[in-house]
């Protein structure tokens, strides 16, 4: 459920569930009535004005849909269900991973590394690895949610310590900065929030 590129003209925002509807009310008060299209991974808004909203739930349905009379109340359903994520951020200097549910951390950690050495990216990878294991091991996760360097990410994912988490499913990454306690936090929040990219005429 990859967001894909960054589209000219176009933002990106992470809505929770609870937050939808009313997102969606101003939505259309500033560009008028909406149309709503279904997507296989989505919901697609287009208003008169020629706006359009990208809706991707956090989650697929995994045999578990939402429930509700349109498309909204079911994405909304969706996306209000709990589920446990693995999150793991990391960048060149540091990592943070953690369990999360409902958009709270249930157990965390994270490190720093300043070293130049040729391996400190291998030792980081390591580290991380390591410690998303043993965070994991304390709440068992449903998906993986990775952010930072993808090239590190891949890293983290082909340790020998990460073995018995990295053939769950993965949701979108996550674009992130310094990985540190607060980035986290916020990682938990918008991973299980609904993906909006919208884009103006």
């Amino acid at each position: 459920m990859k967001a894909g590129p960054a589209v000219p003209g176009s933002r990106t925002t992470y809505v929770p569930a609870e937050r939808l509807p009313g997102w969606l009310e101003r939505f259309e008060a500033s560009q008028g009535p909406l149309e709503f299209l279904p997507e296989t991974d989505g919901l697609r808004v287009r208003a008169v004005s020629g706006a359009e909203a990208r809706l991707l739930g956090p989650w697929p349905a995994d045999g578990r849909p939402g429930r509700g009379a349109n498309d909204i109340e079911r994405l909304t359903s969706l996306a209000g269900q709990a589920r446990t994520l693995g999150l793991v951020l990391v960048r060149r200097g540091g990592y943070a991973v953690g369990a999360a549910r409902e958009g709270r951390l249930l157990a965390s950690k994270t490190g720093s590394s300043n070293s130049r050495r040729a391996n400190a990216a291998d030792a980081l990878a390591g580290a991380a690895a390591e410690q998303a294991a043993a965070v994991f091991s304390s709440a068992a996760p449903e998906y993986l949610v990775f952010g930072g360097d993808r090239m590190l990410a891949g890293q983290v994912a082909g340790r020998r310590e990460f073995a018995r988490w990295a053939r769950l499913p993965r949701l979108r990454p996550l674009d992130v900065a310094d990985p540190k306690a607060a980035v986290l936090e916020q990682a938990a929040r918008d991973a299980a929030s609904v993906f909006i990219r919208v884009t103006l005429p």
